[in-house]
């Protein structure tokens, strides 16, 4: 139900944006988010904003270059991913969450897109 995509190869300080798409639902008044999981650890929270688009969160290691946006219109959440460093490189999903607050912890997420991978060369 969720389709993440934009994701590809880009050097150090580039950008990428990632769109997720949802079908078959609509995800108007869910939380979405971002997660990506990097060779070797775990899957971590990145970025998440509430159904109208006025609250947004971003965890420390990606403010001030990442941005969060969605067009409910399109059903749709972007990932905007600005400066990008070789750490970034991960396999990014989309998440959606029932209910109104924004929320960091995977098990607060009721629905996951199959990821795209972004890696980033130095």
């Amino acid at each position: 139900q969720l389709q993440a995509s934009g994701g590809g190869l880009v050097q150090a300080g580039g950008s990428l944006r990632l769109s997720c798409a949802a079908s078959g639902s609509t995800f108007n008044r869910h939380v979405l988010a971002w997660f990506r999981r990097a060779p070797g650890k775990e899957r971590e929270f990145v970025a998440a904003i509430n159904w109208s688009g006025e609250r947004t969160y971003y965890a420390d290691s990606v403010k001030g270059r990442f941005t969060i946006s969605r067009e409910n219109a399109k059903n749709t959440v972007y990932l905007q991913m600005n400066s990008l460093k070789p750490e970034d490189t991960a396999v990014y999903y989309c998440a959606a969450r029932t209910g109104p607050t924004i929320a960091t912890a995977r098990r607060s997420y009721d629905y996951w897109g199959q990821g795209t991978q972004v890696t980033v060369s130095s």
